[in-house]
């Protein structure tokens, strides 16, 4: 569903943030993208979904080129950034109506989608608020139902947990299992070593730009926990 093939990212100066990255990521997986901060995640989860260019390597999304057929890979892909910039002059319902207008989801569909992620997140009450009176994880929320939506093929989260509170948290991994199961391929970037390991089913580490250890989570591991899969590949040079 996703192919990241010898991806690299280099900014001003010659700094690659990213130094060819391949993985891919399977209708059904989660698969966890973990490392520091500034060690290239959120630079290669740009890139994949078409936010920033790159010069080198290729990306795929459902057969399609992110750079040569942009549309066709939005159409079917989900994005949930790790600070939801949302449209504050509108309500939660408004924005939620525009985003399946940008789908073309029926009304009949929408209704019952939002209903229920609505009632799932506890924000049905405040869908009639403006965005700005929400808190970060009030918005986080929308925008988690927000990219639900369509029923993407693939989801793309960075740092998906971060602001959510424990209920939310726990409804969006249940979430996260349903669309697994339906065949949605899931890349999430967390620094959550704990809830990488009970969610994911595949994992990459990646470490200044490079990923150092890619697997299953059982490769990986190998009787350890990922947090000492992770404590070692990092102190390797």
């Amino acid at each position: 569903m996703l192919k990241i093939n010898n991806y690299s990212k280099t900014y001003g100066g010659g700094k690659k943030a990213a130094d060819n990255v391949t993985l891919h990521v399977e209708s059904g997986d989660i698969y966890g993208f973990i490392g520091h901060n500034g060690a290239g995640k959120s630079t290669t989860i740009r890139a994949v979904v078409g936010v920033l260019d790159f010069e080198e390597g290729e990306i795929l999304i459902d057969g399609h080129s992110v750079k040569d057929e942009p549309m066709a890979c939005k159409r079917v892909t989900a994005y949930i950034p790790d600070n939801p910039d949302l449209y504050e002059n509108l309500t939660g319902i408004q924005y939620l109506n525009f985003v399946a207008d940008v789908f073309d989801i029926s009304a009949e569909d929408r209704e019952k989608r939002i209903k229920k992620y609505a009632d799932t997140f506890e924000i049905t009450d405040a869908l009639g608020d403006l965005i700005s009176s929400y808190s970060h994880g009030m918005k986080q929320k929308v925008a988690i139902i927000s990219a639900l939506i369509h029923e993407p093929k693939l989801m793309v989260l960075d740092e998906p947990f971060v602001g959510l509170d424990p209920k939310a948290t726990f409804q969006l991994k249940e979430i996260m299992h349903e669309m697994c199961e339906k065949g949605t391929a899931i890349f999430f970037s967390t620094h959550v070593l704990d809830v990488a390991e009970k969610l994911c089913n595949k994992v990459a580490i990646i470490k200044k730009g490079k990923i150092v250890a890619s697997g299953t989570m059982e490769e990986l591991t190998e009787g350890h926990s990922l947090e000492e899969a992770f404590l070692e590949a990092e102190n390797e040079e």
